[in-house]
């Protein structure tokens, strides 16, 4: 707390302290002259401003600005330099309308590809989705604007997100819903942090003790401001004492009230509204002086945006190298899409555009001719008999067909969550008669999230393009035509039914609760440790040209937990021409200790090669690469054993792999009991060296008979002992020697003892 944070809480009334706790309208906090406290100005941020106009009533009327990639676009470029600079950009542009801090990133992970709200967020990754997360966050607040981390936390779901329960055991969370977040925190130490709608565990997150302090506060070390999303307080008193320092938007001076009474009846103390108070002074001192009408080029960021969704889009499929065309070529363009392409999300991160360039205008400023149908209706869900007759008869003729396709607004946006993966039916079937009269046709995607594709056989190009900004017609151009090289990976599975995603059967829920019943399998943790295919996979992204990989190098063949493993890689590129490769890094755990996805994302590199050029590329990697959050200790545990290092174009592409043995200095794996079985404790290489002998006595009898003699003497054969003797708990393997319960007590608590002593 700095020293005129100090003297201001010395001299607030605590009806002012009450009042500085909630907002002053919808976008701004609330001012004291007297004390020289100013009110500043936040606005929705993530892939644009949306931020109000001056001396507006309509807290939904918004200034003209630039729309760049949604969340679900730039994430696939994998690429945090271009999260960073996108971040710098938009801190400009919140510096010219003195917005003090964006309400973003959001990085919410994709649990379910039905979320309304995934075209916002980055990926399925939690490791993925930090890395960026992080590098956005120091872009916006390079420029001395704020960010607002969010929404802490579960927010996977839109279907009643302001009441429902997700019901995530602790393992899932410290592994796939809150790593993000905190990486997010130590890395960039964001603003600001949104807590969530929805309740967590049956708590609302809003007054969350455990989510906003015990983790937030204490365990990470966060010492920002955490403020609610709009509307998520419920109880006022309840949020303080969680650390929610500021209610959005205004409360109309009720929750003020609530917490002076609750001061003043001694339910809630000084020194706890003190803390949230301190908090809001320490954001609005530290932006207060943030420039008001500065300029900023918008002709230039639109280029940008550009550049930005170019990096983002993934080449899924390109048979026949029918992409790039030449510019000479006969091409149709069909569907309203490319006359009125869908650039961002619905809801709070909806852009008030500063101008659309599509890909028809894009084409004829690079002096392409093409000829267009629009082929379905202006709804993107109808077609009427005229259109459809002018798209195949013009498609008939057409060396190339590129359908423009994709979802309308109307399937997907914050507040609802989609029902089906299927995009309307009207442009599937336009797709299916386009490829039945042209061999060569193309399909490029305008979504926030993954469809499923019943005419991908039928065609040998797809481009998705997800929500590509405002200038998304330029990129299109650029890449069809071979100016660009497409260089993005998926950063989420995209699977072959919606019945088979991981969280089929419980999302959204029953409207109360939300089971995550799959536990820490989320994306292709899901897909990978059953063995399923899907449509394509995580980390997946054709190029022009094709890179090879070799000569994988370890620093150690043997490592501790607390030891930095290095990893490299030379990656060449064997085509004729220039492009970027995303190199991924999978970590196996082979030990066996406990129940383990395949593989996980623990690094990701992009580099650029020209045609012919080779690269090394490296990796570093701690403990937590390795570790999986312990229940019982409460700590990430890394036990030790035999890991491999996965050198992967995709998470199923798996292209060089190397073993490493680590050696664990957390000795204890979980607290042994009387009923623990001598099998859990065996998986463990430190807690076996203490009960090998009881082993090796447990079994002697076993290995001194032949099969035949055991046969005779039990009705069931050597397997099924062993499998007893392994299963069955401690006590049952030495009461046998006569042992008391006291006795066996005693021996448990001198195993716990020397463990805890061996760390």
């Amino acid at each position: 707390m700095t020293p005129e944070v100090k003297k201001l809480l010395n001299e607030l009334t605590l009806e002012e302290k009450a009042g500085l706790c909630s907002g002053k309208d919808f976008w701004r906090t609330k001012n004291i002259d007297r004390l020289g406290i100013p009110s500043v100005m936040v606005s929705d941020g993530p892939s644009g401003l949306r931020t109000q106009i001056e001396n507006g009533v309509d807290e939904n009327d918004s200034r003209v600005a630039v729309s760049f990639p949604s969340g679900c676009a730039t994430a696939s470029s994998f690429d945090r330099e271009l999260l960073k600079k996108e971040g710098e950009i938009l801190g400009e542009e919140a510096m010219s309308f003195g917005v003090a801090a964006l309400l973003g990133p959001a990085i919410n992970i994709k649990r379910s590809p039905l979320c309304g709200r995934n075209f916002e967020y980055f990926s399925e990754d939690p490791y993925l989705s930090g890395e960026l997360g992080s590098a956005y966050i120091n872009g916006v607040q390079s420029k001395n604007v704020g960010t607002s981390l969010k929404h802490f936390a579960a927010n996977n779901q839109e279907t009643n997100r302001f009441s429902v329960s997700e019901i995530i055991d602790e393992r899932a969370l410290r592994e796939i819903y809150l790593p993000g977040f905190e990486a997010c925190v130590k890395k960039s130490e964001p603003a600001t942090i949104m807590c969530s709608y929805n309740a967590v565990n049956g708590v609302l997150s809003s007054e969350n003790k455990w989510l906003l302090k015990d983790v937030l506060r204490d365990e990470w070390n966060y010492n920002g401001m955490v403020v609610s999303d709009w509307g998520a307080v419920n109880d006022r008193v309840l949020g303080i004492k969680a650390d929610l320092s500021l209610e959005m938007p205004f409360s109309g001076g009720m929750t003020d009230s609530e917490i002076v009474q609750a001061v003043k009846n001694g339910e809630l103390s000084m020194e706890e509204l003190d803390e949230a108070v301190s908090h809001v002074l320490e954001f609005v001192l530290k932006y207060k002086n943030i420039r008001e009408n500065g300029s900023f080029d918008m002709e230039k960021d639109h280029a940008e945006s550009a550049k930005i969704a170019e990096e983002s889009c993934v080449l899924l499929k390109n048979n026949d190298e029918l992409l790039p065309l030449k510019k000479s070529s006969s091409v149709l363009f069909a569907g309203y899409f490319a006359e009125e392409p869908r650039y961002g999300g619905g809801g709070s991160s909806k852009i008030k555009c500063y101008k659309m360039t599509n890909a028809l205008e894009a084409a004829r400023s690079e002096g392409i001719s093409v000829d267009y149908a629009q082929a379905y209706n202006k709804d993107f869900l109808t077609t009427a008999a005229e259109l459809e007759k002018e798209a195949l008869e013009k498609a008939k003729k057409a060396g190339t067909v590129v359908v423009f396709a994709g979802l309308p607004e109307s399937y997907e946006s914050e507040g609802a969550d989609r029902t089906s993966l299927e995009m309307p039916p009207v442009q599937n079937e336009l797709i299916k008669k386009v490829a039945a009269v042209n061999p060569n046709v193309v399909v490029l995607l305008h979504n926030g999230s993954p469809v499923t594709m019943p005419w991908l056989e039928n065609v040998k190009s797809v481009l998705e393009c997800y929500l590509g900004g405002e200038n998304i017609g330029t990129a299109q151009i650029r890449l069809l035509y071979g100016m660009a090289n497409p260089c993005g990976k998926l950063a989420e599975t995209f699977p072959l039914r919606l019945e088979d995603t991981p969280s089929f059967m419980n999302f959204p829920g029953n409207g109360r609760t939300a089971v995550y019943s799959e536990g820490i399998f989320v994306g292709y943790r899901w897909y990978d440790c059953r063995k399923m295919p899907v449509t394509f996979p995580f980390g997946f992204g054709l190029s022009y040209t094709k890179f090879e990989y070799s000569d994988l190098k370890l620093s150690a063949s043997s490592i501790k937990d607390s030891d930095i493993l290095e990893a490299s890689v030379n990656v060449k590129n064997t085509g004729k021409y220039d492009g970027k490769e995303i190199v991924q890094l999978y970590v196996s755990d082979k030990t066996g200790v406990e129940i383990r996805p395949e593989k996980e994302l623990k690094g990701f590199e992009k580099i650029f090669l020209k045609a012919g050029e080779t690269k090394n590329v490296t990796f570093k990697l701690d403990k937590r690469a390795f570790a999986y959050w312990n229940t019982d200790t409460k700590e990430w545990y890394a036990p030790s054993g035999e890991y491999e290092i996965l050198i992967a174009a995709s998470s199923r592409d798996i292209r060089l792999a190397a073993k490493i043995e680590l050696k664990s200095t957390s000795k204890k794996a979980f607290n042994i009991t009387t009923w623990t079985t001598m099998g859990d404790m065996l998986k463990n290489k430190e807690m076996a060296a203490l009960i090998q002998n009881d082993y090796k006595k447990a079994r002697k009898f076993m290995d001194e008979m032949t099969d035949e003699e055991f046969e005779k003497k039990f009705p069931f054969p050597k397997s099924a002992m062993l499998g007893m003797i392994l299963s069955g708990p401690f006590r049952s393997q030495h009461s046998k020697d006569g042992k008391t319960h006291d006795d066996i007590k005693k021996m448990v608590d001198d195993l716990n003892r020397r463990l805890d002593n061996a760390k």
